[in-house]
């Protein structure tokens, strides 16, 4: 084996062997010739594991591969073990890296490699699949509701769709987009599945629900269909034991993984879920979610291993569920075997170190390896380069948000190598494929790591370092970014001296970024909205060198949260941190309630009425309203308090009110701090006087067996706005008595949902607002005896010529049912439900033959009570049909089957 390995000076170099009993030897001569200063590949960036989105619109994926060699190398690439043509139009090469243009699934999908050679040697990358993303639309059909008792536990099934990779995150929509379900104790959904699980339902679950799918990996999201939950009342919800529906199974984990466990349980009250390691302490790492249902552990370490549990608990019972993880630990590190002389060292694996480095290190090394078997020796020559020195160092820039500043970095290296610069930002490397909007190298420039910031933003302001590196060894060298902008959050906001309609504000300022602060804004937000507002206040320029003022003018006995904001030359910076939410003083009302009226309402009563004030000038406690009012030309006002805050009416009843009379009225509010101003004075009337007269000449006509028709002439009087019908079943009391209420313009009005074979009583009576007049006479009648409870029986259904003769048996009516009369017959298209009706007395009847599809004749017995059940057979135009029997129905049910011989 011929190896080659260039170092310069003042470097650790190592070679590596195998491992047996070995001695290392070195052999001195006059260099290395021209010829060998070349060296093989060493592959710098190899290609990763691919998605490609299959709705992706860029058209084009790449995948990577660079490496180091002297000379440079040629690339080759492979796919599924077989060349890559690069000659055809839809692949291409920047540098190493492979390009597909409009890639295709069923062409491009597989396993991917590169190989890289120069006359040295070739190298082959590791292996990298190319996969294609996609996720799928949910079916189009709607989902049925789920109805569910309420205290019951219950789970709304996602079901995503086809999709790829398996990555897909979960959330549930909740009527609209984007109000999403919010987890807690009693609502989970799993990330596993994506169901959606409800310890038990309250009747404020009510809604239509849609599962929300997301996948990262093509950053693509689907909904499904809404469900329709409808919880069902129950007057007494009965509390059940936990039960344990979401589990985990054994997990097998590298050490160093985070590992995610879920757990979650139906019952009724809300189960408690507690976790624990079985025999052992839980991991130091391991975090458990607010509602509890799951568990993660970061950075999996060898002694978190072992055995979890989940339980969950209520005070019907508890369930538990257990799972093992298992933690895999990583490729020990050899230890240091022996030291000869003080620059050198020998590990355990048979590699060769050498520390600080000089050229005279330079030359021919051989190991000589030998065990019980035989001999073997492996020789590699050490070549001694010139070391990489920063020769232009980046500067220390400042600018302001928005610009673009430049750091420069150039670099004297060994011409035999090859260079590359690195630029890294608070110790971080930047990735210039994902951070391309603000950061970009200057490739005009030969030997040149120029590192362009554009469009800088204040998080970009830090230190930035360059690199430059060959396959040897490296040079670094730092500058300063600062970049200005608008103002930090000012912090430590504090409330202070709280009164009705100000209060008092301090602060700390927050980081000026690099330009003063020239004043701060107050701001507000309250429960009457949810957006912050510019408050007033004292003074009314706050100068950037405060630190507390005064907002005024704010409403008394209101619910306020504060913050604060500095503006500087460049712009207003962030807000402050809201403060906690404070209730300034109350004060007595400063507005009157408006639309003051009223009149109408029942007789010997006076109604007033007025618009409510809400809530924001309430001003305080023990909130509510005085009424004032009299008549027209008395001077004496009558005042009552009404303590409700949030009616608007009041009815005064007094018997000795005349009917129509005028009164003037004014209504003011007040709370604990005293009252506010009347409002306007408005002039209403009290409530006219009911009618005197009864109807007359009322009668009733029986229809059937559960409806009557009463009619009536009406009375003289004007003041009449409906009529009322009041009627009771002989068995019940008159106090029960059902209401009818007509207009006025009507003469009869039909009673329906009776009680067959039942003597009834009714009464009408004339109404107006002040109420209802004297009753009519009371009339008594009897509803008719119910129709036929059994259904025709269809004993034949025979096609003859173009028709079909359809028969039944006659139906008898029991003694407690109205006579058979004849019988109706429905001829209707399956499905519909209008048709043709014919009437008739025999026990048969003859129906055309359908031209297509299916029809359905219904029968059924109609008498004095009316129409009887129903029986009903299919036919059709497409074949003879002959039963011996048809159908029969299941009284039970009410469902006809019928047989097809």
């Amino acid at each position: 084996m011929k190896m080659w390995l260039l170092v310069n000076h003042l470097v650790i170099v190592s070679f590596t062997t195998c491992l047996s009993e070995f001695t290392w030897h070195r052999r001195y001569g006059h260099g290395v010739s021209e010829e060998d200063k070349g060296f093989g590949p060493i592959f710098e960036e190899q290609p990763i594991n691919t998605i490609y989105p299959e709705e992706s619109p860029e058209g084009k994926v790449s995948l990577n591969c660079r490496a180091r060699a002297s000379p440079f190398p040629v690339y080759k690439w492979r796919m599924n073990n077989g060349d890559i043509d690069l000659t055809s139009d839809r692949y291409s090469m920047v540098g190493g890296n492979l390009v597909i243009n409009n890639p295709d699934k069923q062409k491009d999908a597989g396993v991917y490699y590169c190989l890289a050679s120069n006359n040295y040697g070739m190298v082959r990358s590791t292996e990298a699949t190319l996969s294609f993303g996609y996720l799928d639309p949910f079916p189009p059909e709607e989902r049925p509701e789920v109805r569910v008792k309420e205290g019951k536990g219950m789970v709304l099934l996602c079901d995503p769709p086809y999709h790829f990779p398996d990555d897909l995150s979960y959330r549930w929509l909740l009527n609209e987009f984007p109000v999403f379900i919010t987890m807690d104790k009693r609502r989970f959904v799993s990330q596993t599945n994506g169901n959606l699980y409800i310890a038990n339902v309250e009747a404020s679950d009510k809604g239509n629900y849609s599962c929300f799918v997301s996948s990262p990996s093509i950053t693509k999201s689907v909904f499904s269909k809404f469900i329709p939950l409808i919880p069902l009342p129950e007057r007494t919800t009965k509390p059940y034991p936990a039960d344990i529906v979401v589990q985990f199974k054994d997990i097998y984990a590298l050490m160093g993984q985070n590992v995610t466990l879920e757990c979650f349980a139906l019952g009724n009250p809300v189960p408690d879920i507690r976790w624990r390691k079985v025999l052992e302490p839980m991991p130091s790492t391991a975090e458990i979610s607010t509602s509890g249902a799951v568990l993660k552990i970061f950075n999996i370490q060898l002694e978190d291993e072992g055995t979890y549990e989940c339980e969950a608990e209520n005070i019907r019972g508890k369930d538990k569920h257990q799972a093992r993880i298992y933690v895999q630990e990583e490729f020990p590190k050899s230890n240091l075997l022996q030291k000869l002389l003080l620059r050198i060292v020998i590990w355990e694996d048979g590699s060769l170190e050498i520390n600080n480095i000089t050229r005279n290190d330079g030359g021919v090394y051989t190991c000589f390896v030998e065990n019980n078997k035989g001999k073997a020796n492996s020789t590699g020559t050490l070549v001694i380069t010139d070391p990489t020195r920063i020769i232009l160092a980046p500067i220390n820039a400042d600018i302001t948000v928005g610009e673009n500043a430049t750091m420069q970095c150039a670099a004297s290296f060994d011409p035999a190598l090859d260079l590359t610069f690195v630029w890294s930002f608070n110790g971080y490397v930047i990735d210039f494929n994902k951070e391309n909007i603000h950061y970009q190298r200057n490739f005009m420039l030969d030997s040149n790591g120029e590192l362009l910031i554009r469009n800088a933003q204040l998080k970009h302001a830090g230190r930035y370092t360059c690199t430059a590196q060959t396959i040897v060894d490296n040079s670094s060298a730092s500058a300063d970014l600062v970049v200005r902008g608008p103002p930090g959050p000012p912090g430590g906001l504090r409330i202070e001296d709280v009164r009705a309609t100000s209060v008092g504000l301090t602060w700390s300022r927050g980081s000026d970024n690099h330009s003063p602060i020239s004043k701060y804004t107050i701001q507000t937000k309250t429960i009457l909205s949810d957006d912050w507002k510019d408050a007033k206040t004292d003074p009314s320029i706050i100068e950037g060198n405060m630190e507390a003022a005064r907002a005024v003018d704010l409403i008394p006995w209101m619910e306020y949260e504060f913050r604060v904001l500095a503006t500087n030359t460049l712009g207003i910076g962030e807000p402050s941190i809201p403060s906690s939410k404070i209730k300034t003083d109350g004060a007595a009302p400063n507005v009157a309630p408006s639309d003051v009226g009223g009149g109408g309402g029942s007789n010997r009563e006076l109604t007033i009425t007025w618009a409510p004030l809400s809530r924001e000038y309430h001003y305080g406690n023990n909130f509510g309203y005085i009424v004032a009012f009299k008549p027209f030309d008395g001077e004496e006002w009558k005042k009552v308090t009404v303590t409700n805050p949030d009616t608007g009416r009041y009815v005064h009843k007094d018997e000795t009110m005349r009917p129509s009379t005028a009164f003037q009225v004014k209504v003011k509010a007040f709370n604990n701090k005293g009252d506010g101003p009347y409002s306007l004075t408005a002039v209403i009337h009290s409530a006219q006087d009911a009618p005197s007269e009864a109807p007359t000449a009322v009668g009733v006509k029986v229809l059937s067996s559960s409806e009557i028709s009463v009619h009536w002439e009406h009375v003289v009087e004007k003041i009449v706005e409906s009529y009322q019908i009041r009627y009771w079943a002989v068995h019940d009391k008159e106090a029960a008595a059902h209401r009818v209420q007509v207009t006025s313009q009507e003469y009869s009005a039909r009673l329906e949902n009776l009680l067959p074979d039942t003597q009834y009583f009714m009464e009408v009576r004339a109404c107006n607002s002040a109420g209802c007049g004297p009753p009519s006479d009371m009339i008594e009648t009897f509803t008719k005896k119910a129709p036929p409870s059994q259904p025709p029986r269809i004993i034949s259904s025979i096609r003859s010529g173009s028709r079909y003769i359809i028969t039944w048996d006659h139906v008898v009516a029991l003694s407690n049912e109205s006579t058979v009369t004849g019988y109706k017959v429905l001829y209707r298209p399956d499905g519909q439900h209008d048709g043709k009706l014919y009437s008739t007395h025999k026990h048969s009847i003859e129906v055309p033959i359908p031209r297509d599809g299916e029809y359905v004749v219904e029968v059924r017995a109609h008498s004095d009570g009316g129409d009887g059940v129903v029986s009903q057979v299919k036919i059709s135009g497409a074949s003879i049909l002959s039963p011996c029997l048809l159908g029969f129905l299941l009284p039970a049910l009410g469902i006809l089957v019928y047989l097809e011989f």
